[in-house]
């Protein structure tokens, strides 16, 4: 010992992620506590089986980086812009109080001079989301307190950034005015070209590019660039890595295969090594061999804990958040890693002029300890806390949850649309549905030859859902027409969205939605989706809608607001609706009444028959969606019958999505859910 051998590197280390959390599961322990002290276990300040050598250094950094990724990409940033002052608060606070308790411990207790005990009270204002698996376990990554302490850790961890890059430079030679000048500018324009180039560049390659393989290596191609530009300028790589998740939030949404493999990797592979890598830097001897570590260590930990606690309850107070939700945010923000060990170590590096260090084994060993004891605290903490979330969660549905059993089909023909409709239906999915969705292929009586087709789409598209970990239920149906086969799978499996492609024109002639699509309208009463996509779904901005006048009586109103909400939702994208003064009133109730996440915004908008100015408003890589109505309904107008029309002419280079409410009477009646007599702004 200690092993150098590669393969047994790599053997030893996948034992420990395979049977770490196993046998603390049992003692109700986090796995992420048992990482740790594996680290410590195995390290070169344990028992010596293993060096930290360049392995646990490269993952150690890319596992790191992969948990401030995760944690802006998992962000809602329709929730950030309403919790924009909360984040700013807690990050201001995460850094001022313990700046200012660390300050006086460290010159009254430890009696530091006063450029150590700056550095060592940047080490207490810095906090690394080392317990944010956890979050991501229990579903809850878009609790507007876990956005908050994410949102909290960027502006804490900048500051503590720049606070090591001032007393840092006080060190060097030849250091003026103008270093500090161009550092600020240097990170500011960094930031502008990833926050400008890097959507658009995604954008781009998304648009062209839609093997999953490829798709991730772009990914993380982007990720380690914005981190290794910022190490450039003399900054971090974590703050690059976060600001590359953030600007790449719209385009991998949650529900997306993308958004699993990158979760799937980091969790399994990289972030355990990050942490085993860290328990592996501490050395519990040293705080026996020198009486002093003892001292520092633990006024290092007591006032690292406290101080914490103290920015996430003042925080909590100020803007009146519950118990649960203030031990969630302090949770999260106690852990210390990452930017701790930037400034620990580059103050040990710093020689004084009388030969000493500016920061001692003493402060290095107590940081060490700090590490260990606040990541301990913060995943315990979030175990428990993130466990009682979830019970009250499933122990108190709401009426709505209990209401809405959602089934959706998608009926899959032409090879082309199964990527396309199968993401479209993982998006109006709900989020932790145990409804499994159904994908359905007809394969007519007179054409035998296209059953192996049929089975290929099937395959494709069980494929995208496995890669999602959704179930797929998938049928391959023998019937005499294609409207007979769908309309009897959804009524055999009580379906309540149907989710189809729109019609291929293979001669002028032909009307615009098909024969097929025309028959299942007048043969299916569920809600149904149909769904044209020039352009892959996860690069649009912005849904507009176009909404028929008197929609909120029809009997599948709130439902399609619903699925259009989640839609939104999951693209982190705005959504205009257009109409006429009482529908959107009436869209406008509802959507503020039920809560709903996206932003929205409401048109007064009257005309069908001319389409022009909206063109003018919709762009590119925006989708156009057409709420319609069937022959007989409240809402059917004959300018609803001319739709195809414009449609062909104004929007035929955009994604376009059609719905077509439910009119069965199991739907619940909108107009008993609106409440009257609140305000409406149209513009």
């Amino acid at each position: 010992m200690p092993i150098t051998d590669p393969t047994w590197i790599f053997f030893i280390v996948l034992s420990i992620i395979l049977f770490a959390p196993m046998l603390l599961e049992r003692l109700h322990i986090p796995s992420i506590v048992g990482m740790i002290f594996a680290g410590i276990l195995i390290g070169p300040h344990g028992v010596g089986l293993l060096e930290r050598d360049g392995s646990f250094e490269l993952f150690g950094k890319v596992g790191l980086y992969y948990i401030m990724f995760l944690a802006s990409l998992e962000m809602n940033l329709q929730d950030v812009k309403r919790i924009q002052n909360r984040a700013l608060t807690l990050g201001l606070l995460s850094f001022a109080i313990p700046m200012l308790m660390g300050y006086a411990a460290n010159r009254l207790v430890l009696g530091f001079e006063v450029a150590a005990a700056v550095l060592t009270a940047a080490m207490y204002a810095s906090h690394t989301l080392v317990s944010y698996p956890i979050v991501l376990r229990y579903g809850l990554s878009r609790l507007p307190a876990v956005n908050i302490a994410v949102g909290g850790t960027i502006v804490a961890d900048t500051l503590t950034l720049l606070v090591l890059a001032v007393v840092g430079g006080m060190f060097k030679e030849n250091v003026s005015g103008w270093y500090w000048l161009l550092l600020v500018g240097k990170v500011i324009v960094l930031g502008a070209v990833i926050i400008y180039a890097f959507p658009r560049v995604g954008r781009w390659f998304f648009r062209r590019y839609d093997e999953s393989v490829v798709q991730y290596v772009f990914v993380l191609v982007l990720v380690f660039l914005g981190a290794g530009m910022m190490e450039l300028v003399g900054m971090e790589g974590i703050l690059g890595a976060f600001l590359v998740g953030i600007v790449l939030n719209r385009l991998i949404p949650p529900s997306s295969p993308l958004m699993s493999h990158i979760e799937f990797v980091g969790n399994a592979l990289f972030i355990p090594y990050f942490l085993i890598g860290v328990g592996m830097i501490i050395n519990l001897n040293a705080l026996v061999d020198h009486e002093g570590a003892l001292v520092v260590a633990a006024v290092m930990v007591v006032v690292g804990l406290l101080s914490k606690w103290l920015a996430g309850w003042t925080t909590g107070l100020l803007f009146k958040m519950r118990g649960d939700d203030r031990q969630l945010m302090f949770g999260l923000t106690s852990s210390r890693a990452a930017a701790t060990l930037a400034v620990v170590l580059v103050g040990h590096k710093i020689i004084l002029p009388d030969g000493s260090r500016l920061l001692g084994d003493d402060v290095l060993n107590g940081a060490m300890v700090l590490i260990v004891a606040t990541c301990v605290v913060s995943s315990l903490l979030t175990e428990r806390t993130a466990r009682r979330l979830v019970v009250k969660r499933r122990t108190q549905p709401t009426e709505r949850e209990v209401a809405w059993q959602e089934h959706i089909l998608i009926a899959l023909h032409n090879p082309h649309t199964v990527s396309s409709l199968m993401h479209l239906a993982l998006m109006l999915r709900r989020p932790g549905s145990a409804s499994p969705l159904i994908a359905l292929n007809v394969v007519l009586e007179g054409d035998p030859t296209a059953r192996q087709a049929g089975l290929e789409q099937l395959h494709k598209a069980e494929k995208i859902a496995s890669a999602t970990h959704i179930k797929l239920q998938t049928y391959s149906r023998w019937s005499v027409n294609v409207v007979s086969g769908i309309s009897h799978t959804v009524k055999e499996n009580a379906v309540t969205d149907l989710v189809v492609g729109l019609h291929q024109k293979e001669r002028l002639i032909e009307a615009f939605f098909g024969k097929i699509a025309t028959d299942l309208l007048t043969a299916v009463e569920r809600q149904v989706f149909i769904f044209r996509a020039n352009f892959p779904l996860n690069t649009m901005r912005r849904l507009h809608l176009l909404v028929p006048r008197k929609a909120q009586f029809e009997p599948g109103f709130s439902r399609w607001v619903d699925r259009v909400a989640l839609l939104a939702q999951q693209l982190s994208s705005p959504v205009c609706f257009y109409s006429s003064r009482d529908t959107l009133e009436a869209i406008d109730t509802y959507w503020r009444t039920t809560g709903k996440e996206a932003d929205m915004t409401i048109h007064e908008y009257v005309s069908w028959a001319d389409m022009l100015p909206l063109a003018h408003e919709v762009k590119q890589d925006e989708m156009v969606v057409f709420v319609c109505a069937r022959r007989g309904t409240i809402s059917f107008s004959p300018y609803i019958d001319r739709l195809p029309t414009g449609v062909e002419r104004y929007f035929s280079a955009r994604n376009v999505l059609f719905v077509y409410p439910a009119q069965t009477t199991s739907e619940t009646n909108a107009s008993a859910t609106i409440r009257a007599g609140l305000p409406l702004k149209v513009r």
